[in-house]
């Protein structure tokens, strides 16, 4: 083996980042590289992959898309932009360079899923590492968003402010869902907002890609809202992140 991939985070059950790449190694005849998952129940054992033989670099999910930086020696733009780190680059000199593929990945989908009549603002739901990459498209694509987290220092609203609120529905029709909340295997659950006041002039987009259809896609679909998973934003960034190692 002469080159090795892989992906941090915790916990890694959920992710089909390795079935991936063992297909894209496969389908294109890509030799000589491996793609492993590196399971870390904290950011401090990152050091312990830094220290596997030929590592030339690695995806970052939740948690660790902020705390990663403190182990990087520089930047690209893209990380700058975001203020988050969900790809690593091994250097040839040994130095390690983040990147946000996010960015790239949720912004193309998003532009081909939307009609480009669309006007209207967005609800942002979570403040994490992938919030802060949908946060920067919305801001370049001049959608105006509203971030809810569980605590008012975290974010502009807090979901019980929201539930208060019903009538912001009427003007933010964009519900993007950045939580971990559905995910495999914890599946039964969802984001805590009024899915009543849903209907078909909403869009509900949940980064998550396992389950297919989570919950918070299956209660807005019950009101007419359209609904998108996470699989092709993960398919964009993963075919970036490959090309960032190779450049």
């Amino acid at each position: 083996m002469n080159k090795l991939y892989g992906l941090i985070g915790y916990p890694l059950s959920h992710s089909f980042s390795k079935k991936y790449f063992a297909n894209k190694f496969q389908n294109e005849k890509i030799s000589g590289c491996a793609y492993d998952l590196f399971e870390i129940d904290t950011i401090k054992k990152v050091e312990q992959v830094f220290e596997k033989k030929n590592l030339k670099g690695f995806n970052v999910t939740i948690p660790y898309k902020h705390e990663i930086m403190e182990y990087m020696d520089d930047f690209d733009h893209s990380a700058k932009k975001v203020g988050a780190v969900n790809v690593v680059k091994i250097n040839n000199d040994g130095s390690r360079t983040g990147f946000n593929s996010d960015y790239y990945g949720f912004r193309k989908s998003l532009e081909e899923w939307m009609p480009r009549s669309f006007k209207s603002n967005a609800l942002i739901l979570g403040t994490g590492g992938a919030a802060k990459a949908v946060e920067a498209v919305l801001k370049d694509m001049s959608i105006p968003f509203l971030k809810i987290s569980r605590h008012t220092t975290k974010g502009d609203q807090t979901y019980e402010i929201l539930k208060g609120n019903p009538t912001l529905f009427d003007d933010y029709h964009l519900i993007i869902n950045t939580t971990p909340l559905g995910m495999a295997p914890k599946i039964d659950a969802l984001p805590d907002i009024n899915y009543k006041r849903l209907n078909d002039q909403c869009y509900l987009y949940d980064l998550i890609y396992n389950p297919a259809e989570t919950r918070f896609l299956g209660e807005g679909k019950k009101f007419g809202a359209k609904t998108k998973n996470g699989l092709q934003m993960l398919e964009l960034q993963a075919e970036k992140s490959w090309d960032i190692w190779n450049s």
